[in-house]
């Protein structure tokens, strides 16, 4: 029997980096195909105001998702002193209007329609259940392929 080498290590330590470094595009594609499927189940199920309540949620979901993504990298380029450097402003103000996009998409749904109010909370997290699909996948990923 040869001993390991040093080649025969690395080798699935960078197949599981290069599989796990690809997680947010992932959770983006889980966050799109939830909030097809969570948007049409909530029409079959509740009606189109509901739906159309958690199709808003998802969507702004999917910003904040995005705009954090954005925060947090450049929060890491700030630290890190590498890469293009953002202008800690926008970072705050995209922080805010995060909150005021919520905020006002709560307000008008519920003064136009007050039933599609619940369909944009459970719209909300969206990202929660695109983070659960992406850990079943993960886990089957390691079962199946051994990473």
């Amino acid at each position: 029997m040869e001993p390991e080498t040093a080649n025969s290590l690395e080798e699935p330590a960078g197949a599981a980096e290069s599989f796990y470094s690809r997680a947010l595009p992932r959770i983006s594609r889980f966050m799109f195909a939830v909030s097809v499927i969570g948007s049409a189940a909530a029409w079959v199920v509740y009606g189109w105001r509901v739906a159309a309540g958690f199709a808003c949620g998802a969507a702004i979901a999917y910003l904040n998702f995005h705009w954090l993504k954005r925060a947090v990298n450049a929060l890491a380029d700030a630290v890190t002193q590498t890469g293009q450097r953002q202008s800690s402003k926008g970072i705050v103000l995209r922080f805010l209007l995060r909150y005021v996009l919520m905020g006002l998409g709560a307000y008008v749904i519920l003064t136009v329609s007050p039933a599609s109010l619940s369909g944009l909370f459970a719209g909300l997290f969206v990202p929660v259940g695109a983070i659960a699909c992406e850990a079943a996948y993960e886990v089957y990923v390691t079962v199946a392929r051994g990473l």
